[in-house]
């Protein structure tokens, strides 16, 4: 019989319906146990619509609950660090939503706390778990592409600027890097499979978040990248491009494949089109969970890779003209 993980949910967010309760609910593995968010009526009010058994008084008492076996963390990046820990020394598992910290340093204490407490810390980035991205890892490592040169990620997308929107806030975490380039850049990191210097970076600021942020890095001397983000774009764009000496691959929407995909290769003057069905991203990233917490596989995100995501999106920043990280502001958590 399947091994069943409980989960509490941290914040009545936005994408929890989408990244857990569906998948949970559609698969065998997890069931949602417990709620807790900053507004209790507001998390009664989202138990009662999806169904969730139990609120938690506070973030506290969530973390603190028997029945609850995993932690998802889903409340904006400034609680980031904070209640993964707080989590983690109460002996949960923990699936953290992206970014992962507010920055680097963060970073480092969730990850020292995972260690110290023996406990799973996974970044949620859905995006790669899917079969899309598993098929052009396995294509780039396979050498079909030889000697890699160039890469390009971009994530471009129109968030409102409406009240309450969190990604408009910089002490909460927001900022088109942050929300959006942290997905292009983590995609150039798992493919290229190095660590990129940040040689240059713009960014359009309005009050302190990043609108729109360009980047040119380099990977291991050799493959030269550019990153791309917006929160303000006409057009709605998630693209990938690798290039090498023997070939190239491109995917269109790698952030979400269920949605709508395109996957070329293009070796030896052949283009072909890859499949890029399988499951959700979302029940992808579950399954990738459960697979964890039973012993089955490593964790593919977290742990040094979260660090070095962060370590890379400081370095953009500073590059970009933000001399110190943003920092906190969790009383408004």
């Amino acid at each position: 019989m399947r091994q069943i993980f409980r989960i509490g949910l941290l914040g009545a967010s936005r994408i929890a319906p989408t990244a857990v309760i569906g998948p949970a609910r559609d698969g065998d593995g997890f069931q949602v146990t417990a709620i807790a968010a900053r507004d209790r009526d507001s998390a009664w009010a989202y138990a009662r619509e999806h169904q969730i058994p139990a609120v938690a008084d506070d973030y506290a008492a969530l973390v603190a609950r028997d029945d609850v076996d995993v932690i998802y963390n889903a409340l904006p990046p400034a609680g980031h660090a904070r209640w993964s820990i707080s989590a983690l020394k109460a002996g949960k598992a923990v699936l953290c939503e992206k970014p992962f910290a507010m920055n680097a340093g963060e970073a480092r204490d969730m990850v020292g706390a995972a260690r110290r407490g023996d406990c799973f810390l996974i970044e949620a980035f859905h995006y790669r778990f899917h079969a899309v991205i598993r098929r052009a890892e396995a294509i780039v490592r396979g050498g079909a592409l030889g000697v890699l040169r160039r890469g390009s990620a971009q994530f471009l997308a129109t968030i409102p600027r409406a009240s309450g929107e969190l990604r408009w806030r910089a002490e909460q975490g927001g900022g088109a890097m942050m929300d959006l380039g942290c997905y292009a850049l983590h995609a150039l990191r798992t493919l290229i499979g190095a660590e990129p210097k940040i040689e240059s970076a713009e960014a359009v600021f309005e009050h302190g978040v990043d609108t729109a942020m360009s980047a040119q890095l380099r990977f291991a001397g050799e493959v030269e990248a550019e990153l791309t983000c917006s929160m303000t774009a006409q057009t709605p764009a998630a693209r990938l491009i690798l290039e090498g000496d023997k070939g190239s691959l491109r995917i269109d929407n790698y952030v979400a494949p269920q949605i709508g995909c395109r996957f070329t290769t293009t070796i030896g003057g052949v283009t072909q089109t890859l499949p890029s069905d399988g499951p959700s991203t979302y029940a992808a990233q579950l399954a990738h969970l459960h697979d964890v917490l039973t012993g089955k596989t490593g964790p593919l995100t977290g742990g040094d890779d979260a660090i070095a995501n962060m370590t890379a999106i400081d370095a953009i920043y500073r590059a970009a003209g933000r001399v110190a990280p943003i920092r906190a502001a969790p009383e408004e958590i």
